[in-house]
């Protein structure tokens, strides 16, 4: 059964790897994020100064991930690595009601990039483990995201450190893959 899903996989895509920027503002949980993908485990992190790019294999499929600084200072910079974008991860802090503004501005001015015009959204509600997180209803709202029309997106409820949401996610973005590849 595994070789005939490997079979599978490599005849949808390849060895190609799939391109995922991981974006949000700092202190979202996205270095968090990428290691629970890569080891399954949570990682001591500093903030991100540039970015860390890891290899993350789920279900026989390798995504180079890409996981971007968030710091108001780095943020302009995020362009540099649009080209060729499968899918983003968008992490938001669901605790931090005060930068929801700050963080759909960077949404919004990014998903208007034309090199990220076909590129899958995946919006992390992230640190739902926190008193007072936001519902991802409440964060979808916010960002405005039932306004994208013409963009495949879902949101998901997730807790980096305990690791909650992150295997739906993944799944979905599988499946969505899929449907754009084929």
């Amino acid at each position: 059964m595994g070789s005939f899903l490997s079979s599978l996989f490599s005849s949808l895509w390849g060895s190609k790897e799939l391109r995922v920027l991981i974006l949000g503002l700092d202190g979202a949980g996205k270095t968090t994020i990428l290691y629970r993908l890569q080891v399954g485990e949570v990682v001591t992190t500093i903030p991100t100064i540039g970015f860390n790019v890891e290899t993350v294999t789920y279900k026989n499929l390798k995504f180079q991930v890409w996981d971007l600084g968030g710091q108001t200072s780095i943020r302009p910079y995020w362009r540099c690595y649009y080209a060729n974008t499968d899918a983003i991860i968008y992490v938001v802090d669901s605790a931090d009601r005060d930068r929801l503004a700050i963080s759909k501005s960077e949404l919004v001015s990014m998903l208007e990039e034309e090199e990220l015009r076909t590129a899958l959204l995946m919006v992390f509600a992230n640190k739902q483990d926190m008193e007072g997180a936001m519902t991802p209803s409440e964060i979808s709202s916010a960002l405005g995201l039932s306004a994208l029309k013409s963009r495949t997106w879902a949101i998901f409820k997730t807790s980096a450190i305990k690791g909650e949401g992150l295997e739906d996610a993944m799944e979905w973005l599988v499946n969505s893959l899929k449907g754009t590849t084929s």
